[in-house]
């Protein structure tokens, strides 16, 4: 894997606090989640942890400076007021980051699946996220968790069945 290219902002030390004027924080915010996405995409994560101070995308060892807890909570905001993340615990400590907002990877998913000529067939999470089908695809990789939510947003529209066998998941695409 090639190291990942962090952006200018990363070696300005005043873009690791929070900024108090508006507009500069508004700018801030958008490149610290350009910026998270780009990381977690990455190092194919879908999860972060407030507590985790000493991931490189919280922590900046050559400036020594550290995001603050509510610098991360502001930019999971963002996130999650664009689609691209959820907490998932109640405390807003774990939170699920998604590449993509879950609605893009369902319609992904979906015209995948058009193209490839597999509506009234059952797939399986695995094949979808990891199968060598769709190896060339943006949501390949996926975490399943990732991938459950955003078929549930398919089913919600009638464009597939979940189906659990077992504690595992297939879907029926329409």
């Amino acid at each position: 894997m090639a190291e990942f290219q962090w952006p200018w902002e990363y070696t300005f030390p005043p873009f690791f606090t929070l900024q108090p004027h508006e507009e500069t924080r508004q700018q801030q915010l958008k490149v610290w989640t350009d910026l998270f996405l780009k990381y977690l995409r990455h190092t194919n994560r879908f999860t972060l942890s407030i507590g985790d101070q000493n991931s490189p995308l919280f922590h900046n060892e050559a400036l020594k400076r550290r995001l603050s807890p509510e610098l991360v909570l502001a930019i999971l905001g963002e996130l999650e007021r664009s689609g691209h993340a959820n907490p998932l615990d109640k405390r807003r400590q774990e939170w699920q980051v998604y590449w993509f907002t879950l609605e893009e990877y369902g319609n992904m998913v979906y015209d995948w699946v058009q193209e490839t000529g597999q509506t009234n067939t059952i797939c399986t999470l695995y094949e979808i996220a990891s199968g060598e089908n769709t190896s060339h695809l943006d949501f390949y990789g996926v975490d399943e968790a990732v991938l459950l939510s955003a078929l549930r947003l398919l089913e919600e529209k009638g464009r597939c069945e979940l189906i659990e066998m077992d504690g595992s998941h297939g879907v029926k695409f329409f």
